[in-house]
């Protein structure tokens, strides 16, 4: 005898299936004698990204986000929706993408003017090598730059590693502001950009320097513990921070901090002066190794940016947020090599700004990203008048929670005719 009731059990599973979309528009014949009306009218066509091009909005949807976002290079995108039933030749989507990049340049500007408004930066670069020659450069080397601020993040692509990339960045950052701080290594292009704005601060990381104690332990064993000393001195200066940090208040200004604050920031202040004593003292030393000498030397000409975080504890230890913001992109280099012409570089930069944005805002980039280009479709194929509705910062609360969550995806009611190109059709009537 069957026990009552059942018992429910959960299956999760993905299905993606490529469909085409009829559209069938009605006609009409004229009901007036007006000379500049048609004799037969059609209803206006649905709206697409690229005019006269079949591919809709989600495919460039996936495209986008399978490139800049999980790095995967277009051959092998193809070759996934060829499997899927729908074959589409690379030569396709690369001319699409030609087509788009012009959709995402308002988009850019928006979040480097808001950029600029802000006062804490972190900046790195890294190569990226473009397939196209081009004049008076020797070479395909190029670099990707990225500076990240509270709310946005931001690459350029240029042909160079030369200090004019950061300060073109940097030219129009607004100009009361005062004691901007930015993160970086030691790299001569950023100590370049400082000297010639007197508005920007350099804070430079300890984890490079702790980097060249390491190295130096490496490349020269007798002097191992000697430079452990030196790396057991940072760990324990993050130490430090770290528990500063914990009691830190960052609506108080320093001076009105908590006891506890005080009382550890008066501890990392004591083992910073001690760490100075000891760097001063063996550069006095007068036969001091050469790989004392050299990251000691370093050590201590950097010592006014390495500790520029101590009265300001919103700034951190070492440059790790950039880095870590250049992770996506090196992943791409190395599945993709790079980028075949200086166009579809820059709009790599472009989609790498866009898309890391939206995720520092803990937007979902699918979600965004179809909403931005289906606005874009029904602007006649170019980007939207007003961002408004899609710049994070200023989004109503609504429209954020919406946009952080996944795409709502209605399942199409596929038709009976799925023999052409191995596509079911979906039938739309407007």
């Amino acid at each position: 005898m069957p026990f009552p009731g059942t018992e429910e059990s959960t299956i999760i599973e993905i299905q993606v299936q490529a469909h085409m979309r009829r559209i069938q528009r009605q006609r009409y014949h004229k009901a007036c004698q007006c000379p500049q009306v048609p004799g037969i009218v059609t209803a206006s066509p649905a709206p697409r990204l690229i005019p006269k091009s079949p591919l809709g909005v989600s495919v460039w949807t996936m495209v986008l986000l399978d490139k800049y976002l999980y790095g995967r290079p277009t051959h092998r995108f193809c070759e996934e929706l060829r499997h899927h039933g729908l074959p589409l030749a690379q030569g396709t989507l690369t001319d699409g993408l030609h087509k788009i990049a012009a959709l995402f340049e308002p988009m850019v500007l928006a979040l480097h003017e808001r950029q600029m408004r802000e006062k804490l930066f972190h900046g790195d670069e890294t190569r990226w090598e473009v397939f196209e020659e081009v004049e008076g450069k020797t070479g395909h080397r190029w670099y990707l730059w990225v500076t990240r601020s509270a709310s946005v993040v931001f690459y350029r692509m240029a042909p160079s590693r030369g200090a004019d990339v950061p300060k073109a960045h940097f030219a129009k950052l607004q100009k009361d502001l005062v004691d901007v701080v930015l993160v970086c290594d030691r790299y001569s292009a950023y100590k370049c950009l400082a000297k010639g704005n007197e508005m920007i601060i350099l804070a430079y990381c300890w984890a490079h320097v702790r980097r060249d104690f390491l190295t130096a332990a490496r490349r020269w064993p007798e002097l191992e513990s000697w430079m452990w000393t030196w790396v057991n001195d940072i760990g324990e200066l993050y130490r430090l921070n770290a528990a500063r940090l914990d009691v830190w208040d960052d609506t108080l200004p320093l001076a009105h901090q908590t006891p506890a604050f005080i009382e550890r920031h008066r501890e990392l202040q004591t083992h910073l002066s001690q760490m100075y004593a000891h760097c001063e003292a063996h550069l006095q030393e007068p036969d001091l190794h050469c790989a004392k000498q050299k990251v000691l030397g370093s050590l201590h000409n950097h010592w006014d940016g390495l500790t520029v975080f101590v009265a300001r504890p919103e700034v951190a230890m070492d440059n790790n947020t950039a880095e870590r913001m250049l992770r996506t992109p090196v992943v791409g280099r190395k599945n993709y090599y790079g980028s075949g012409s200086v166009w579809s570089a820059q709009l790599a930069a472009m989609m790498f700004s866009v898309l890391q944005t939206v995720l520092l805002w803990d937007l979902n980039p699918h979600h965004w990203l179809s909403a931005f280009l289906q606005a874009c479709a029904d602007n006649g194929g170019k980007s939207p008048t007003d961002l408004s509705t899609f710049l994070p910062w200023k989004m109503t609360p609504e429209r954020r929670a919406e946009l952080a969550r996944p795409v709502l995806v209605t399942l199409p009611p596929f038709g009976s005719n799925p023999q052409e190109l191995g596509v079911p059709e979906v039938a739309d009537t407007s």
